[in-house]
């Protein structure tokens, strides 16, 4: 059973009682992530994300490592560009401490120069080791022509420039203007009392300041070409089309029409650039909303002396699908995405998010059946519609290791 109760501040507290289970997942989601940020503090929302661990409540980084690992528990963070969340796993019994743990990253971060410009490398290493990664750098790249110099545009984790910008001001700043109560959820699964989330809530997040965040400014999607580095063993290819928000009401058309192309190996791409011709080890196509635009994304990594053949073949079979995207190939995606969504619910952690993600897009509660009735209702002249429309629109393009006559 789903339970929701909003405090008078504004904070939406929510539980999907799971009683079998011993375990329990508890996280904190914020609607604001690094598209929130100003430009010249890229990185900003991701490296608030890394300091609140380094000090809390109190605690240094090790006893917060401590405090939730003598338990059994596992404490983690994750930063998006629509959002951000942190998040408990660990024992019912243990609950109180999750939360505790979470309110104290959140309410009391320590916020030091020394161990702020000691994470500052930590992050440096990180971005380094993603520009080391083709695979992992060609998105930022993707993101980067699909919207240009808006937010959604930039890397969630900043650059040298505007890592080196941000100071402990910073910081406290963000916290003050981004983790309000309105645009905040405490969400727990599993082996969870509605209301002794409600009391632990209550006592925990009382000094969040009220009030939401501010929306961020309307993205558009520009479209453009970007040729990164040639010297790789392996050329990668990114394609992204402008599509759907996630509220849109061709959204899950949209959404099958992209698993139907390259969403598995029985899809389009994986059939005929992997098995028939043996042009990529990795090619698939993905669909992912924000909330105020989509962006359809297919990538393949193939061998350069191959790059040529595997992005025409690519071209010929998304010129192609929309208009040939058969009954039979909407049956088995839909089937594949009910799927997808009911297996990921199978775990404590898998619920909380489903419902802090659904809570954060609808306000409200949403049974998983009226996305299950929602993909039902998909025809499958609105799947083709769906894919005409984004392919018919501008597209952007990056490429890293592709032969120089190739990458244009």
């Amino acid at each position: 059973m789903m339970q929701l109760t909003t405090l008078p501040s504004g904070l939406s507290v929510a539980t999907r009682a799971m009683p079998a289970l011993e375990t329990v997942a508890v996280g904190l989601y914020a609607d604001t992530g690094s598209r929130y940020e100003p430009a010249r503090l890229n990185g900003l929302a991701h490296l608030y994300e890394h300091m609140v661990f380094k000090g809390a409540g109190g605690r240094s980084a090790r006893e917060i490592s401590e405090a939730i690992e003598d338990v059994g528990g596992d404490l983690n963070a994750a930063t998006e560009r629509d959002g951000t969340h942190f998040m408990a796993s660990l024992m019912a019994e243990h609950l109180p401490l999750g939360v505790s743990l979470i309110a104290d990253l959140i309410l009391r971060p320590h916020f030091t120069l020394e161990e702020l410009t000691r994470e500052k490398d930590v992050v440096l290493q990180e971005l380094g080791e993603a520009r080391d990664t083709p695979n992992d750098i060609i998105f930022d790249d993707l993101q980067s022509v699909a919207f240009g110099d808006q937010p959604l545009g930039r890397s969630i984790l900043g650059d040298e420039a505007s890592i080196a910008e941000i100071g402990v001001a910073d910081l406290h700043d963000w916290r003050q203007s981004q983790y309000r109560a309105g645009s905040l959820a405490l969400v727990a699964a599993g082996k969870v009392d509605h209301e002794a989330l409600v009391a632990l809530a209550e006592a925990h997040f009382a000094d969040l300041p009220h009030g939401t965040i501010a929306p961020p400014d309307e993205a558009h999607f520009t479209g453009g070409d970007r040729v990164g580095r040639t010297a790789s063993d392996q050329a990668h290819l990114a394609l992204a089309f402008a599509g759907p928000a996630q509220l849109d009401a061709d959204y899950y058309a949209a959404r099958l029409f992209a698993d139907a192309v390259g969403g598995g190996m029985s899809s389009r791409l994986f059939q005929q650039v992997r098995e028939d011709r043996g042009l990529a080890y990795s090619v698939y196509a993905s669909l992912h909303p924000y909330r105020d635009i989509g962006l359809l994304s297919i990538y393949a990594a193939t061998a350069r002396r191959q790059s040529g053949a595997a992005a025409e073949l690519i071209e010929t079979i998304i010129a192609d699908a929309a208009g040939t995207i058969t009954q039979r190939e909407l049956d088995r995606v839909r089937t594949q995405a009910k799927a997808g969504l009911l297996m990921s619910m199978e775990s404590p952690w898998g619920q909380a998010h489903y419902v802090a993600r659904q809570l954060s897009l609808h306000g409200r509660l949403v049974d998983p059946r009226e996305v299950v009735a929602d993909l039902e209702a998909v025809t499958l002249d609105q799947v083709r519609a769906a894919g005409a429309k984004m392919l018919s629109g501008p597209r952007a393009r990056a490429t890293i290791g592709f032969p120089a006559a190739r990458a244009a």
